[in-house]
């Protein structure tokens, strides 16, 4: 049995000898960035794998997320979850935006749409959810409530590369949804990012603030920034398409595995999949319940003290940080959902080089006294 350590998720890569050839023509074209031939070629094969009619390609999701809001020029007030990634609530922050925070179902840990209307003022514009761990939104609540109040919804996707819901992308709901193409996700470009537009106008404007505002060589018509993806990144994406139906095949064996050989113990509640949704099984979250012979903290000691790695994710809340705590929607109690959430979840090791027989470590290790 290696000792080699195993950690929550590892980079998916393809074959280094199928690489070389595209590095090869970045290096006899000398073209890195600016949207070059790659970048125009990977937009065209997302659009097409994705079924989504516009994207525009970025350096990473962060950056994307701050140049959505920017895009449709998003002030005041948002409504967002505290279950997620620091990203999505930072984005708000670096567009001087107030985040509300409100609390999450206790099926799908997505935002409770049933918690929004209540934290809705008059300084409400937007709405900010996340697919948390690809499972889908109740998107058409969502939107309902967006309808009826004239506010934008932008999804942080992040987790939801190639999730459909009802047989549709799930990323064309909303004004825009942005996904992360960081090395941890389903499909990655080493690093990278990318906004789902819903018109050609749209992802011009996006397309000008991630160059910093540049419409030609003399006219700067926005306060862009630099958030374009290189050359580099964009090859890897076009190969990382030739590998990404594989890879996800490998996830939902591994995911049904899990189920299999967890459905026996007592305390670890696995959460279940929607049957209106084609996922993307790029997380394997797990809940340590009371009833569990360990608790959720001592479970992730006991795991890694055998070279396990999972993740407490996510947490702690993304409202408990210095930076938002002192907001009056932080304050747990609001949140008693996330809240416990965040103090039971543990998301197990999942990839698509991911050895069965770790999988069985693991769930042995959770049946040991």
């Amino acid at each position: 049995m290696s000792n080699k350590p195993v950690y929550v998720t590892q980079p998916f890569l393809p074959p280094l000898e199928e690489f070389m050839p595209l590095l090869k023509q970045i290096w006899d074209s000398k073209t890195l960035t600016n949207c070059g031939p790659f970048h125009q070629r990977l937009e065209a094969a997302l659009c097409e794998y994705l079924g989504v009619p516009h994207i525009s390609l970025f350096t990473n999701a962060t950056i994307a997320l701050v140049s959505a809001l920017q895009a449709l020029r998003v002030t005041g007030e948002v409504i967002t979850t505290p279950y997620t990634f620091v990203a999505t609530a930072h984005s708000l922050l670096w567009n001087g935006i107030k985040p509300v925070f409100v609390d999450v179902e206790p099926d799908s840990l997505n935002l409770d749409p049933a918690q929004i209307e209540a934290a809705i003022t008059p300084q409400t514009t937007a709405i900010m959810p996340i697919h948390c761990y690809g499972r889908p939104c109740n998107v058409a609540e969502i939107q309902r409530i967006a309808d009826t109040y004239n506010l934008r919804v932008i999804y942080d996707a992040a987790h939801a590369f190639g999730v459909r819901h009802q047989g549709q992308s799930v990323l064309n709901h909303g004004d825009l949804s942005v996904l992360s193409f960081h090395a941890t996700k389903v499909f990655n470009t080493f690093e990278g990012g990318a906004i789902i537009c819903p018109d050609a106008k749209t992802k011009k404007r996006i397309d000008h603030l991630k160059n910093f505002g540049f419409v030609d060589e003399t006219t700067v018509i926005a306060p862009g920034i630099n958030g374009k993806m290189s050359e580099f990144n964009a090859a890897l994406g076009l190969l990382q398409l030739q590998h990404v139906e594989e890879a996800i095949a490998r996830r939902r064996q591994l995911d049904q595995l899990y189920r299999e050989k967890l459905a026996a113990v007592p305390g670890i509640h696995c959460l279940a999949h929607d049957p209106d949704a084609q996922t993307n099984f790029s997380y394997f979250p797990i809940l340590v319940r009371p009833e569990h012979r360990c608790s959720r903290d001592g479970l992730y000691t006991k795991l890694k003290a055998q070279g396990i790695h999972p993740r407490r994710y996510f947490y702690p809340l993304v409202s408990s940080f210095p930076m938002y705590r002192g907001l009056p929607s932080a304050h747990r109690d609001h949140l008693p959902v996330a809240t416990m959430a965040a103090e039971q979840v543990l998301c197990l090791p999942i990839y698509p080089d991911l050895d069965v027989d770790i999988i069985d470590r693991i769930v042995a290790i959770m049946q040991a006294d």
